[in-house]
């Protein structure tokens, strides 16, 4: 053995230094993973096949090794590192020789190319990359974060360290929009860190809050770095699953775990939120109480005139219009809800009748797989399946759904119609939205008359009367339409008159349109609407379309309106779309649908056309061609990163590098202390590789052994995302210092920005902590969405 090291030992380490070779050498680094994949296999197979590198692998033949079998150990626990003293046989890297390696390689290469980046099943997904990233880009290029921070500074600027607080939610508005850590942290260090320092804000706690706000993006939905670690979890978590029941002799993982193993992006979506949103409110809590400790370290700022459209309003004033009132209106939705004055009233009754209950796990599984079930799921859960299956079978068997005759298809419909809520679902949340709408403008404009905002509430109220008192939920939806349009029109002639004052005032102004955009491509995924491929896509043509809006504001050009009626095109087109059945090709369609299917259609037209509209306005104010000429240059760095790591990855495979890395994570009996290691590797990475090299390179490689085990695979996700967030943040290599630094003036050192960043790391750490400790912190949202 060279240097007394295994051969697939030295093979890693030279795989390593090829790796951090290539990335230090100057190169591209989307280049620089293949190529080091490429001249590591090179030299790799050159000692290979002088004998120099030999594999001491455990000889399976041995008699030591048949009774470790017999003894009810797995072959996949089962080595080296964890059994030393197994025989072991030498054999070369490549027992075939380097040449079959290659023509494996190559011809693997290509499946992997296909199935991942040109026409695989993640493909779709992956497609939400350019999409998110064309938003934020567009966000960025059209001034809107510009506009958000200046407005946020307007409003928080007099209280105690309220620039700094400023910055961390425009730095969260960026994340939710653009998902990348680097485009935040130039953003907000180009507008905000001259502004700060020059209102007497010390260097510390602005590159501090400005490096800490950036990485929100990894984060906060729709984080780009969950996106990619979504397409990766989900496969790893099914495949480490299938492994690990079938080494418990289980047939499937759907029998071990009692449930599918299944991990989508929107899930992790849901899970990132809360995560997201606390570490934000952490970092404005730490510099509101920064400013409260150092005053002059973080003054009170006037910037220019209030945010409430020229108009003083009290604080009492503003608490009752601003929160309470919007607080009761949704309140009063959800308690509605909880007693039944509202919900669903979807009259679907299936023709035939439920089958019998499954119990809660497979009982008819071997002795080895009971133990194993027994050992996850705890005896008490499987003597309760055990239970029901008995009763089960002595009530005849499992029973197969059967027809339901005349007569109890319409009992069933008759019970579903009796237990349907007197307003519905869909209804109430338009109404939410107008009674919100309505209390906002009272708010901003105190003066100005309140008759047509009374007006509209009426609307609201008329609108739940006509609902509950003359609408059946048989009721066709252009009956409902005729009879709830008096209400209509009450509430769109209040609304046009509270859009007006909110239009005037600055905040909303600035505010409302990118945070409405924000909540419809979180709200289709969070709830279950869409899959984050189309949400992206109404993310990037909303970003687009608000982008032009605002240029064409600027020019006081009066065909702005045609972008807001290309806006209210697509409502209506969601509107018909869920109310009326549009399919034309049926045998008999109704007036109604016939109707709603050419206003649909009109709309689809009309939005078609403010989308081009769009992209014209933005090609003729030079914003276009910078913004494609940037998503491509980000999206083609993330493929030709994916198409370099998976060669890379597949030469580590052609070794064993990568079953010997897992081996020695299998190794070791707690799964917390597994996680420990892979975490602060990750850590370490982090302050030499960008996220996506961690995501296509190291988790594939570490991914089978944490995703195989007990822990739930959206916490086990958000804690990467989380690590890496906080490996980029923390001194002296955190990619998001560089990125400040090298937009920071020279008055601000690189000691300033080291300093200023070790509160917020040690935030991070707390956070971390907190999500280790409290797992619900992540898990709490997407149950309580599944439910």
């Amino acid at each position: 053995m060279l240097f007394g090291l295994d051969g697939v030992e030295i093979s890693l380490i030279i795989m390593f230094l090829c790796l951090f070779a290539g990335i230090l050498s100057g190169f591209p680094v989307a280049f620089a993973i293949g190529g080091a994949g490429i001249i590591s296999f090179g030299i790799i197979a050159a000692l290979d096949g002088a004998g120099l590198l030999v594999h001491q692998a455990i000889d399976q033949g041995s008699q030591a090794y048949r009774d470790l079998i017999a003894s009810g150990e797995t072959p996949l626990r089962i080595s080296h590192f964890r059994y030393p003293e197994l025989p072991v046989t030498e054999m070369p890297l490549f027992p075939r020789g380097w040449e079959h390696a290659m023509d494996t390689n190559l011809s693997f290469i290509v499946n992997r190319m296909n199935e991942r980046v040109f026409a695989g099943a993640s493909i779709e997904t992956l497609l939400a990359v350019l999409m998110f990233v064309m938003m934020g880009i567009t966000l960025e290029r059209s001034k809107i974060a510009n506009e958000l921070l200046t407005s946020m500074a307007r409003v928080f600027g007099p209280l105690p360290g309220g620039l700094a607080v400023s910055v961390v939610v425009v730095g969260a508005f960026l994340a939710a929009s653009t998902g990348i850590v680097g485009a935040t942290v130039v953003t907000m260090g180009l507008l905000s860190l001259p502004t700060m320092l020059r209102n007497g804000y010390s260097p510390e706690l602005s590159t501090g809050v400005i490096a800490a706000s950036g990485t929100l993006g990894q984060i906060i939905p729709p984080s780009i770095v969950i996106v990619l670690l979504g397409t990766l979890a989900g496969d790893l978590y099914a495949t480490a699953q299938e492994t690990r029941a079938q080494d418990v002799g289980c047939s499937d993982a759907l029998t071990y775990l009692g449930e599918a193993a299944v991990v989508s992006v929107g899930t992790l979506f849901q899970a990132a939120i809360l995560p997201g949103v606390l570490l934000a409110f952490f970092y404005a809590a730490y510099a509101f109480f920064y400013a409260v400790i150092n005053p002059h370290k973080a003054p009170p700022v006037q910037m220019g005139h209030a945010a409430s459209g020229g108009e003083v309003i009290t604080r009492n004033y503003g608490l009752l219009w601003f929160v309470a009132v919007p607080v009761l209106v949704i309140g009063g939705a959800i308690l509605a809800g909880q007693v039944g004055l509202s919900g669903s009233q979807d009259m679907t009754v299936s023709r035939f009748s439920q089958a019998s209950e499954a119990p809660i796990l497979r009982t008819n599984v071997s002795e080895s797989c009971q133990a194993a079930m027994i050992e996850l799921h705890g005896q008490a859960k499987w003597d309760l399946a055990v239970a029901q299956y008995e009763a089960q079978q002595s009530a005849g068997g499992a029973k197969a759904a059967t027809e339901l005759t005349a007569e109890q298809f319409e009992q069933a419909r008759a019970d579903t119609l009796a237990a349907a809520a007197p307003v519905g679902t869909g209804l109430m949340v338009i109404l939410v939205i107008f009674g919100v709408m309505f209390a906002l403008a009272r708010g901003v404009a105190p003066s100005r008359s309140w008759t047509p905002l009374a007006v509209g509430a009426g609307g609201i109220v008329l609108a739940m009367l006509l609902d509950a008192l003359f609408l059946s939920p048989l009721a066709s939806p252009g009956t409902a339409l005729l009879v709830l349009l008096p209400a209509i029109a009450l509430m769109l002639y209040g609304g046009r008159y509270a859009a007006g004052l909110l239009g005037a005032n600055e905040l909303f102004r600035v505010v409302f349109p990118p945070l409405v955009l924000i909540v419809a491509v979180l709200g289709s995924i969070l709830g279950g609407i869409t899959n984050p491929t189309p949400a992206a896509a109404l993310g990037a043509g909303g970003a687009i379309m608000l982008a032009a809006f605002r240029k064409l504001q600027e020019e006081h050009n009066p065909r702005a309106k045609w972008i807001l009626g290309a806006a209210f095109s697509i409502i209506i087109m969601i509107l018909l779309g869920a109310n009326f059945d549009l399919r034309m090709t049926r045998e008999s369609v109704a007036v109604e649908d016939l109707i709603a299917f050419f206003a649909a259609s009109a709309a689809f037209y009309f939005a078609l056309f403010g989308i081009f509209y769009a992209f014209w306005v933005l090609w003729r104010t030079a914003v276009l061609v910078p913004v494609v000429r940037e998503t491509a240059k980000v999206t083609s760095m993330v493929f030709t990163i994916l198409i370099g790591s998976q060669l890379l990855n597949l030469v580590l495979i052609s070794f064993g590098g990568e079953h010997y890395i897992q081996s020695f994570l299998r190794s070791f009996d707690s799964e917390f202390t597994v996680f420990l290691i892979v975490m602060a590797v990750l850590f370490i990475l982090g302050f030499v590789l960008d996220f996506l090299e961690i995501i296509y390179i190291v988790v594939p490689i570490v991914g089978p052994v944490i995703y195989g085990g007990d822990f739930d695979p959206k916490w086990v996700t958000i804690m990467i995302a989380v690590n890496l967030q906080t490996s980029f943040l923390t001194p002296p290599f955190g990619f998001a210092l560089f990125y400040l630094r090298g937009v920071a003036p020279p008055s601000v050192t690189t000691r300033h920005i080291y300093r200023g960043v070790i509160p917020f790391v040690i935030i991070q750490g707390a956070g971390l902590a907190l999500l280790w400790l409290v797992p619900e912190v992540v898990t709490i949202v997407p149950n309580l969405l599944s439910k």
